[in-house]
């Protein structure tokens, strides 16, 4: 197996340490998906700004992006992101009953969540070709044409995030530890 560098500021590209500082000042340490990122100046700072832009700047509510972002780390079978957003749903005060539905890759009961978990999971299933009807059902449910393209806003931060966690097996950091996450399917393996 490959092995990628965890970078800190002394290890770093000189473009990724001002990148590290802003991670710090957002999260109050250097998370290791961003120690990894720093490898690739580029990628580090489309992810970091991709993030902000879905979080500040859409429309959907934190919840609302949290239920994208978990359905793309389940759908892309990534350890280090669903452990982190679990924890993230909790300081947000989501559900027990919407994480662990998250977790499962299970339906939420809520019907207009549930509209915005199965839209984002057939865009990455269908690699956006999701048709009209399923863009229909997803109008239906209360949301508007703005809010379908912000879908892909969060769908883009996780792919950048889930590849990397994917690529380079990055271990956890010690804060989501207690929501470590295997894939169901994995779980007998």
């Amino acid at each position: 197996m490959t092995e990628f560098t965890y970078h800190s500021k002394d290890t770093a590209p000189g473009e990724s340490r001002p990148l590290i500082d802003a991670s710090i000042k957002a999260y109050g340490f250097h998370p290791k998906l961003h120690q990894i990122m720093a490898e690739a100046p580029p990628t580090y700072r489309a992810y970091l700004e991709t993030f902000r832009i879905f979080a500040e700047e859409t429309t959907l509510t934190p919840l609302e992006q949290h239920v994208i972002m978990q359905t793309a780390n389940y759908e892309n079978r990534c350890h280090y992101c669903t452990a982190g957003h679990s924890m993230l749903m909790k300081i947000i005060g989501a559900d027990d009953v919407i994480v662990d539905a998250l977790r499962e890759g299970a339906p939420i009961a809520d019907p207009k969540l549930e509209a915005l978990r199965t839209f984002a999971r057939q865009l990455i299933d269908k690699r956006g070709h999701v048709g009209d009807t399923a863009l229909q059902h997803f109008l239906d449910a209360g949301y508007d044409k703005r809010q379908a393209l912000e879908v892909l806003t969060g769908l883009a931060t996780k792919l950048l995030s889930n590849f990397t966690n994917a690529l380079a097996h990055t271990e956890l950091d010690e804060s989501v530890k207690p929501f470590a996450w295997t894939h169901p399917d994995d779980r007998a393996a």
